[in-house]
Order: structure tokens, then sequence, then C-alpha cells
């Protein structure tokens, strides 16, 4: 009788971790897909301006790319903000004045 009451208590806090350590796992793995997003936003203009600034061309990336750009990272600001999460606060705003 006391067997059973210690197992069907195990049971019991192993599912419950098995289920806080599913759900850390998906949180884990949609933050890392955001942050993995702003550094591809980021570095969309990096190559042409360092060959613009090398000398390399004196092509500047087009327009409507950059505003592209500009707009989703807005979009992640405004989502920050909202979300309250500093750390993405401070990457997109370091992205704003590395773009600038």
């Amino acid at each position: 009788m006391k067997l059973e009451a210690i197992l069907s208590s195990l049971k019991s806090k192993f599912l419950t971790t098995q289920n806080d350590i599913l759900t850390k796992i998906k949180t884990l793995s949609a933050d890392t897909i955001g942050w993995i997003a702003i550094l591809c936003l980021h570095s969309v203009t990096l190559p042409s301006m360092i060959a613009l600034m090398l000398g390399v061309t004196d092509n500047v990336p087009p327009v409507d790319m950059v505003i592209i750009l500009w707009a989703a990272l807005g979009l992640f600001f405004l989502k920050s903000i909202i979300k309250k999460d500093i750390l993405n606060l401070v990457t997109i705003g370091l992205g704003f004045m590395g773009l600038s």
C-alpha cells in the first residue's frame, strides 16, 4: 500500500517535470527562431555596405530592400515594447543605430 502511494507520487512528479521541460523547450525554440530572424534582418544589407565601404563597388543597396528591412525591424521593435522584452529592445535598437 505504501509502495503504491510512493510510486504514484513519483509518477505524478515525473509527469509534471516532463511537462515543464517540454514547455521550456518550446519557448526556447521560439525565442531562438526570433533571435535568428532578427540577426538575418540586421545582416541583409551588410555585404553590400561592406563592399561599398571597401570601394569594391559603388552600388548602394536598393531602397525598397532597406525600407522593407526597416519596416520589419520596426515591427519587431513594437512587439518587444508590447512584451516588455528589454534584451530584444536593446538588440534591435543597436541594429537601428548600425543601419543608420
